[in-house]
């Protein structure tokens, strides 16, 4: 998700953005009002979605999509502006304003944020070298593609995974000022926006085809094909509003036509901002149907801000707003990566970001925004890359202190290149998270297949104990030692990273786990176990940290169980939202039945998240054989409660047969 800084192109005046330290004619760009403000509520929106995730901002991503079609309106008007008032597109020149505005900024924040990687160490570096290369090279997108890193998957999350979008806006800014001129061709504006319009319709429909034929969802939300609906979306509103921008009718300042639009734009921010409390989903509903939507909402919205005359425009153009719409390309670039840098401090905390984390996160942001705008952002664009070296040579023969500030300036650098290297060469192949999932596949791989039979054991379910004859003394419990030949376990990739551990505590466990998998696919695997006489008399699902457990899977899953087996059902302990409602809820399950049990990982992780991996999901080599003890644990648990239930039953017939005796007499 990426801020799009071309918009900072537009000046907040309306005088022109300067250009290799020259400003071009007053006229030449215009300030269109409303922007910055839009840029504020849609940076707003990804920084409360990433940061502070109990507000409620469940689709605080598609601020991504609102600065897409910003993105695409105001350089298409850039453009059209210049081809109008010059006959031709100075590519060198557009190009170069893109690598001062975007280069710089992107620079400072990969040598700061990669030197607090290294000096930390851990999950922070993996991958470090292919996301510098996809920083600097605007291609970080298509990297993450290559490499099969998922957005939408449980695990650490990479330092730089924001700069994705940045590399999609970058692609757009290469090829459409070379496609534009064959679009010029086109004499009537109506015919030039439905080009564009038809091609944003495609892009969706791409994207919407590769979600519904089970495509990564990665693939389509980072494609540069299948997430450019937005951007032409703006390019279509910038065609449309030409003439009207450049050379306003009367009657479009007329007092109704103006407040029509500003309630128009305003409703539509409304519904933007509703839209983003809304609960999304991997499907096309929200891939692209939620991310259409926005950008639709934003295209709406910008059309009544920059309407001649707007309420609307002047309205969420408000000082505060202006000044984080301003900063936002750089407050969108340094939210993410100080976040996961400041995430493992919170390691004891399993809700997701916890508040006193966002809130750091937030301020840093906003102090580093500030800064890379006033000392790094605005130099370079006032003066470009050859001034700002004449400028520190020139503080190198200046008085003392000013020497001196540009030695220290110079040494940061330096020592940024040498960490920022160092970083990279010490990025470890795989996350703690993935190791552990690795040693879990590895542990299964030697122990036998997963789901394989163990020679010799049961697998039909427990018969009951025989009833006490009448009149007979009763003897105490008599429960079982539950031995791993006993025991079924099915799960996510927790229990395939806790397989090591299973196999040690009980040996002969048939451990069946997989990566991403929930509670939907618990039916259809202990269907396919009972049919080959495969599953055993106790039960172990742990499927709840991927996802909410559905009612009528456990339903079915505890009637495939069946009334002769045990089913132990282990909650889930992770930094994801639906945790708490996943707990609650198989808990609710097991209060309704007799044979289903809890297993309570939540708790036992919680008391020991040093035994986590960095992504406070999996467990590591120690951690493992814990959550082994968990599960077997509730395993014994629940045979030392049939035992004492038979007794108590038993008990029961005992009293009831001696009184029918006694009575009789």
């Amino acid at each position: 998700m990426s801020i799009s800084p071309a918009l900072l192109d537009a000046p907040p005046s309306a005088s022109a953005s300067p250009a290799d330290g020259a400003a071009a004619a007053p006229s030449a760009v215009p300030r269109y009002a409303g922007l910055d403000g839009l840029r504020a509520v849609a940076v707003a929106l990804v920084v409360a979605y990433h940061l502070f995730p109990g507000l409620g901002v469940r689709q605080g991503f598609i601020g991504v999509d609102v600065f897409f079609v910003i993105s695409g309106f105001l350089i298409t008007s850039l453009l059209l502006r210049e081809t109008s008032r010059t006959g031709r597109i100075r590519l060198g020149e557009f190009w170069r304003r893109r690598a001062r505005r975007l280069i710089p900024a992107i620079v400072v924040l990969i040598l700061v944020c990669a030197t607090w990687a290294w000096l930390q160490g851990g999950d922070a570096l993996v991958g470090l070298g292919r996301q510098v290369l996809g920083a600097l090279t605007f291609s970080y997108n298509w990297l993450s593609i290559q490499a099969g890193t998922g957005y939408f998957q449980e695990g650490t999350p990479e330092l730089f995974r924001n700069l994705w979008s940045l590399a999609v806006e970058e692609q757009f800014y290469v090829v459409w000022p070379l496609v534009l001129p064959a679009v010029l061709l086109l004499r009537a504006q109506w015919a030039r926006g439905a080009i564009a319009v038809l091609a944003a319709g495609a892009s969706a429909g791409w994207m919407a085809a590769l979600v519904a034929g089970g495509a990564d969802p990665t693939r389509a939300y980072f494609g540069t094909d299948t997430h450019g609906f937005g951007i032409l979306l703006g390019v279509a509103l910038a065609f449309v509003a030409e003439r009207a921008l450049s050379a306003p009718r009367p009657w479009m300042s007329h007092a109704a036509v103006r407040i029509g639009m500003s309630g128009f734009a305003a409703l539509a921010l409304a519904a933007l901002l509703l839209l983003a409390t809304l609960q999304p989903t991997l499907g096309t509903a929200t891939f692209p149907g939620a991310l259409a939507a926005a950008s639709l909402l934003s295209a709406a919205a910008i059309a009544g801000a920059v309407w001649p005359g707007s309420l609307f425009g002047r309205a969420i153009d408000a000082s505060p707003l202006r000044w984080v719409g301003e900063r936002s390309f750089g407050i969108y670039l340094w939210h993410w990566p100080l976040l996961v840098l400041l995430l493992p401090a919170a390691a004891a905390d399993a809700e997701g970001v916890p508040a006193w984390i966002g809130g750091t996160a937030l301020a840093l942001t906003l102090a580093a925004s500030w800064a890379s705008y006033r000392w790094v952002e605005q130099p370079v664009r006032r003066l470009g890359y050859r001034g700002c070296l004449r400028r520190l040579r020139a503080r190198l023969g200046g008085a003392p202190l000013t020497r001196l500030s540009a030695v220290l300036t110079i040494l940061v650098i330096c020592a940024g290149i040498a960490a920022t290297t160092a970083g990279i060469a010490a990025a470890p192949a795989r996350s703690s998270g993935e190791a552990a999932v690795f040693a879990g596949q590895a542990a299964l791989r030697q122990g036998g297949s997963v789901g394989d039979r163990v020679p010799g054991t049961s697998t039909q379910p427990r018969p009951p104990l025989a009833p006490t004859p009448a009149g007979s003394p009763t003897a105490a419990p008599q429960p079982v030692a539950i031995a791993g030949d006993q025991v079924t376990a099915v799960g996510d990739s927790v229990m395939l990273a806790s397989a090591g551990g299973l196999m040690d505590r009980l040996p002969g466990i048939q451990v069946d786990a997989a990566v991403s998998r929930s509670m939907h696919a618990a039916p259809g695997i202990l269907e396919s176990l009972s049919g080959s006489g495969q599953l055993r008399p106790f039960v172990v699902l742990a499927l709840g940290t991927n996802g909410p457990v559905d009612d009528a899977a456990l339903s079915r899953a505890a009637d495939i169980a069946g009334p002769d087996r045990t089913l132990v059902l282990v909650n889930a302990y992770a930094p994801r939202d639906w945790i708490p409602g996943v707990n609650s809820d198989l808990e609710a399950f097991a209060a309704t039945r007799e044979n289903v049990v809890i297993a309570d990982w939540s708790a036992t992780a919680a008391a020991h998240t040093d035994l986590l991996a960095g992504d406070r999901i999996h467990p590591g080599q120690a951690g493992g054989r814990l959550f082994a003890e968990t599960v077997a644990s509730a395993v014994q648990g629940a045979e030392d409660a049939r035992a004492q239930r038979e007794f108590e039953r038993a008990q029961l017939r005992s009293a009831l047969a001696t009184r029918l005796v006694v009575g009789d007499e």
